[in-house]
């Protein structure tokens, strides 16, 4: 009690900012279970033959790949993989096309780390 009394606002400070943390995990751990839900309601529609439906998913998660973590993108390419045989060309089918998407921002992501490996072996 003499603690709260002497120092109010740096014990609200604290609480402030614990609960600000606790509310940023919150949000990004909804945004992930987002995330897999799309990816998992396009491949059930795709597979029971509501291409439409299927395809404006499709352009949901293709606008947010690029903010999408490592581990998501991963996670999306082994679900995909799956489901499509990656040596036919399927271009009718999202799945099929968000694999392909998938691999090549993983791609692109790894050639960037790479350079930065690289760049700081350089210094």
């Amino acid at each position: 009690m003499r603690l709260l009394r002497q120092y109010p606002f740096v014990l609200s400070f604290l609480l402030l900012l614990v609960f600000c943390s606790v509310m940023v995990i919150r949000g990004l751990q909804a945004r992930q279970t987002k995330r897999t839900e799309l990816r998992e309601a396009m491949i059930i529609l795709q597979t029971r033959g509501y291409t439409n439906e299927a395809v404006r998913i499709y352009g949901r998660l293709i606008q947010e790949i690029r903010d999408v973590p490592n581990k998501s993108l991963l996670d999306d390419f082994q679900r995909t993989l799956l489901i499509i045989d990656p040596a036919s060309k399927q271009h009718s089918n999202p799945i099929w096309s968000y694999h392909w998407v998938v691999s090549n921002e993983m791609e692109r992501r790894s050639e960037s780390t790479l350079a930065r490996a690289l760049k700081l072996a350089a210094d």
